[in-house]
């Protein structure tokens, strides 16, 4: 049984819930990562996507239409846009179970999480699709 922190991104990307859409927008543009962490002092309290950001944001930003509440919606904060209580899975818990969880729960990412409770990592469908890959590239011997 492989487990999730055998294939689990370590790097993960989090903030303070107070943040700005703005300065979550700039953290998405440069660093190329999909979902930020968001966090009230060390406690996990939820997840924003790019996905939730390109719905956070007007569309007219930036463009010839733009409007002060256009550019209003930047000045949001992140916790009024993110996932709030999301799914988390143990460090030791299964790749199996993982993909239950993004199945049941039509999630693109689980927060994983220690035994206490502390973010370890991150692990997301392509996380298992590389692992699979790996896999089929090279079996198991036995």
């Amino acid at each position: 049984m492989i487990t999730v922190d055998k294939i689990m991104s370590r790097r993960v990307l989090d903030v303070d819930m107070d943040v700005t859409v703005s300065e979550v927008r700039e953290i998405f543009r440069h660093a190329h990562f999909h979902h930020i962490l968001v966090k009230d002092g060390e406690r996990l309290v939820g997840i924003v996507s790019d996905r939730d950001l390109l719905k956070a944001v007007s569309p007219f930003v930036g463009s010839g239409d733009e409007r002060p509440r256009d550019l209003a919606t930047l000045n949001k904060r992140v916790h009024q846009i993110m996932t709030r209580k999301p799914i988390t899975i143990c460090v030791d818990g299964s790749v199996l179970a993982a993909i239950r969880c993004f199945i049941e729960h039509g999630i693109s990412c689980l927060p994983v999480v220690n035994k206490d409770g502390s973010v370890a990592g991150i692990l997301t469908w392509r996380d298992i699709l590389v692992a699979i890959a790996a896999t089929a590239d090279h079996p198991n011997p036995n």
